[in-house]
């Protein structure tokens, strides 16, 4: 390696090592260590196809992806002659998922979302050609019930296609699936696919007392987790579904002594081997700890702003924080994540107390810079 590739190279993991200090506005998280499979790096993994049929290229981890899946499978109650699923790219393509498989059940569906759903959703629906009807949010970013029952029933003739939202990208919040079955129930809307988007909340909501409860004991069809809160180097996540949907559109590839099931040819075959050593070393006590931890850090933070006064929400079993724009100076190094007049911090396993401390000390040396916080009217959703 020349001197100059050398010092590149070191001045880059120089300026990570110090942007991953202060790295607080999206939810990545940044605690793992996955030094004792990077031997692996040295070698191709590649698990295109179905992840449960054994291809003539042996150079994949499907025997670490299927027992990857089964964990997920036993975390959202569905039964393992009942489920079907993959390691996907991420909560993107897991969504690209749901949305395909809803299409080719009804093909003349309509896709209905909230506003608030991730930019994937509205995306799914211009590639596969559905109709897509946009349901407003209330204030916290969660459906407008009124208004989803209101479009479901002026198009009753047609089957629905829902996504819910287990933790919306900007604000947490979660869409109450029993709502929503009731007003399927109203209407008699008998012919529906529920697709769960539970990119980070999907790894938390599972172990909280309380929680509502999304899983396959009742009537979803398919859920979308990405693999942010578990923490990986390269992005990925999990998408499951239901057998019986995957068998309507699977195609035999003689090429690759496999069947296409998925949305990608070629898949990452490390990611499943990175998830499957997290679960392994961490199990599901390690995770529990860590979700229940999260919330409290968020719940720290909320109160501290709320102790301040400084205009803040935070959603039940959420750890995203919103709050009032601080200066660009802070929106900078913090890396937060901004909307209008509001940013948010997710409170993830690197966000310790000491580290919110020190945010919230740096806000407070700038607050006299900040317009009238009491011009802004969110109000606060505090967790139980």
């Amino acid at each position: 390696m020349s001197s100059k590739v050398a010092k590149e190279l070191a001045d880059f993991l120089l300026q990570i090592e110090q942007r991953s200090q202060f790295h607080a506005g999206y939810p990545y998280n940044l605690s793992c260590d996955y030094s004792a499979i990077g031997k692996f790096f040295n070698h191709l993994l590649n698990n295109a196809g179905d992840p449960y049929i054994e291809p003539d290229f042996g150079l994949h981890s499907r025997k670490f992806e299927q027992e990857v899946l089964s964990f997920f499978a036993h975390l959202y109650k569905i039964p393992e002659n009942q489920f079907w699923g993959y390691v996907t790219a991420g909560g993107t393509e897991g969504n690209l998922y749901g949305i395909f498989l809803a299409r080719e059940i009804y093909p003349n569906g309509i896709l209905y979302s909230s506003q608030d759903s991730h930019y994937s959703i509205p995306k799914a629906a211009k590639l596969f050609r559905i109709q897509h009807n946009v349901v407003n949010s209330q204030i916290n970013g969660e459906m407008n019930y009124d208004h989803f029952e209101q479009l479901l029933s002026e198009n009753r003739r047609y089957p629905a296609i829902i996504n819910l939202n287990i933790g919306t990208t900007v604000k947490g919040a979660i869409d109450n699936l029993d709502k929503v079955l009731e007003i399927l129930e109203r209407n008699q809307i008998k012919d529906y696919y529920i697709h769960c988007d539970a990119a980070l909340s999907g790894l938390i909501l599972p172990f909280l007392d309380g929680a509502p409860q999304v899983n396959f004991q009742k009537p979803i069809d398919s859920v979308a987790i990405s693999a942010k809160f578990i923490g990986s180097p390269l992005p990925c996540g999990v998408v499951l579904t239901k057998k019986k949907w995957v068998e309507k559109v699977e195609t035999e590839i003689e090429y690759i002594g496999s069947k296409d099931t998925t949305i990608l040819g070629s898949r990452n075959g490390h990611t499943p081997l990175i998830l499957w050593y997290a679960v392994q070393t961490r199990g599901y006590d390690g995770l529990a700890k860590e979700a229940k931890t999260c919330i409290h850090n968020a719940q720290y933070l909320f109160q501290q702003l709320q102790i301040r006064e400084y205009p803040c929400m935070l959603n039940n079993f959420s750890n995203t924080v919103v709050f009032q724009k601080p200066s660009q100076r802070l929106i900078k190094k913090w890396q937060l994540a901004v909307f209008e007049n509001w940013a948010h911090m997710i409170v993830m396993q690197n966000i310790v107390r000491e580290k919110i401390d020190i945010f919230i000390n740096e806000l407070l040396l700038e607050q006299g810079l900040l317009n009238n916080a009491k011009n802004f009217q969110l109000q606060p959703v505090l967790q139980h």
